[in-house]
């Protein structure tokens, strides 16, 4: 059978989307192998993946990065760093090509641009993997990345239409690190990677359902749009005996998280203890960096470095997190009203599809205060409709679809793309 790659760039919420694929592809037959931070490598691992590292240390610096989860300034970092460590993957994946010959397909998201540039360096195909619908800047449903983008949406389609081809800040960033990485490998280099490399022409695969985005006339035509993953590493990772103690012996806690990738959340926490204390509930506070949450916490409060969404969720009352897209999903599944802080990258769009969908509320985090954040809190576990809400979409994320039409969907990919690779070979 065919060897694909899993190329992801990011923090957890961004690698379990590609393990989910990864298990798809392997029951199929298929090898599959992780290139990725070595950071990621006991999830891979444990869930039977194949593993390879890339060098350097471009996510770890981008995590370190307070300004990640500052508004206006993410997309800054992220690219800034997926654009450094776009040689890393590049290295890699030749690696890889020496110890174990050419791979038949890629799997990455757009910003591992290292992906992109092998499949015009060694003809590999490559499938784009968007995990949000920020990632389809459409001129008929704009994402909001910025707020400036609710005055932009008022315009007529023909004007949005103009504003977005204007350059995007992502080859601001990122691109003279990319047009580095081509030179060494003797690539063309891209004009810009937002008309050039967003969508790989080889197919783009959208893991988030129509009902959360409705596709657009100017996505992309060789798109398939599916559910969301839903993969948590629960079979991996089950929940913990103390903490599945802890929810079974009182009522329904407040869970707050401020995402995996988070390092800089003290004063999230610090919210978080005021507003458990304000409404006199029970929290459990969730981050590997547990050293974020203030000491000396008072009863009914429960801190772990991790535990399955999908087996916590449906013990809490209410969900306040980050707005990172998995965790939406999971809240989603559990039928979990949400209070979405949101801090910046894709999350502005997603908690505005929550609100939308009448599931859960949002704030921005510049405005995550005790005063601010508890009328919205309280809403979110007293307002009967909205529970309600919560509670009816909640089989929707159940809906069975057959996951062997999307591997099959990828494998066709890999048929057309298979003489394109054997020009370069």
């Amino acid at each position: 059978m065919s060897h694909v790659l899993l190329l992801p760039f990011g923090t957890s919420g961004s690698i379990f989307p590609f393990i989910w694929l990864g298990r798809l592809l392997m029951r199929r037959g298929h090898r599959v192998t992780m290139i990725t931070a070595r950071l990621h490598e006991q999830h891979a691992v444990s869930a039977g993946l194949n593993f390879a590292a890339v060098g350097n240390d471009a996510l770890e610096q981008m995590l370190s990065d307070p300004h990640l989860w500052r508004a206006g300034h993410g997309s800054k970092v992220a690219y800034q760093h997926a654009g450094r460590a776009t040689g890393d993957y590049v290295e890699a994946v030749e690696a890889f090509i020496a110890r174990e010959g050419m791979p038949d397909l890629m799997l990455a998201p757009m910003i591992c641009f290292g992906a992109r540039l092998m499949r015009e360096k060694r003809g590999i195909p490559l499938v784009s993997v968007h995990l949000y619908p920020m990632m389809f800047v459409s001129a008929y449903d704009v994402p909001l990345v910025i707020p400036l983008v609710r005055w932009v949406r008022r315009l007529p389609v023909w004007v949005r239409k103009a504003i977005l081809a204007f350059p995007n800040p992502l080859d601001v960033f990122a691109l003279f690190s990319v047009w580095r990485s081509c030179a060494k490998n003797g690539v063309t280099k891209p004009w810009s990677l937002w008309k050039q490399w967003w969508h790989s022409p080889d197919g783009v695969l959208a893991l988030f359902p129509a009902w959360f985005a409705q596709p657009q006339p100017d996505w992309p035509q060789n798109l398939l749009q599916w559910n969301f993953p839903m993969e948590d590493m629960a079979a991996e990772r089950p929940l913990d005996p103390e903490l599945k103690a802890f929810l079974d012996a009182g009522a329904a806690p407040v869970v707050f998280t401020p995402g995996t990738g988070h390092h800089h959340a003290r004063q999230f926490f610090e919210t978080a203890l005021a507003l458990k204390e304000k409404l006199g509930c029970r929290a459990v506070f969730l981050t590997p960096q547990t050293t974020q949450v203030p000491a000396d916490l008072p009863a009914g409060i429960f801190v772990a470095s991790y535990a399955p969404f999908s087996a916590v969720l449906p013990h809490a009352s209410a969900f306040v997190h980050h707005g990172g897209i998995g965790t939406i999903a999971q809240s989603l599944a559990a039928g979990v009203p949400q209070l979405v802080v949101e801090m910046a990258l894709d999350q502005h769009d997603n908690a505005e599809r929550v609100a939308r969908l009448g599931v859960g509320l949002s704030i921005p985090v510049s405005r995550f205060s005790v005063e601010r954040a508890l009328p919205l809190l309280q809403r979110c576990l007293s307002d009967p409709h909205m529970r309600e809400k919560a509670r009816q979409l909640a089989p929707r994320n159940d809906v069975a679809r057959d996951t062997e039409a999307v591997v099959a969907w990828i494998e066709q990919r890999i048929m057309s793309g298979g003489k394109n690779k054997k020009l370069h070979e």
